[in-house]
């Protein structure tokens, strides 16, 4: 156990840090997940912007690697695009 007070006080901000930091990627991940749910283009397309922010928020507080959240936001686009493409076909 630490026996000063700056490790006291560092091991009190890990604790609100890693509560935060889990909030923030189980939102994201629920985010993620519910978008790829999705079956309907039009609330594809209404939801893409939404879900990309929190991608992006989540990489400048460096939660997740840049490069992670721009695979992530692809994916997703090229989801919706797919259900774009379907949309129109039927």
């Amino acid at each position: 156990m630490a026996n000063n007070k700056s490790a006291l006080k560092r091991i009190r901000q890990s604790k609100t840090r890693r509560v935060y930091n889990r909030y923030y990627m189980t939102t994201m991940r629920n985010a993620v997940k519910n978008f790829r749910a999705l079956t309907d283009a039009d609330e594809a397309e209404k939801q893409l912007p939404k879900v990309s922010s929190i991608l992006d928020r989540m990489a400048v507080k460096g939660r997740i690697h840049k490069n992670k959240a721009a695979n992530l936001k692809r994916s997703l686009a090229h989801h919706a695009n797919n259900l774009r493409a379907e949309a129109t076909q039927a």
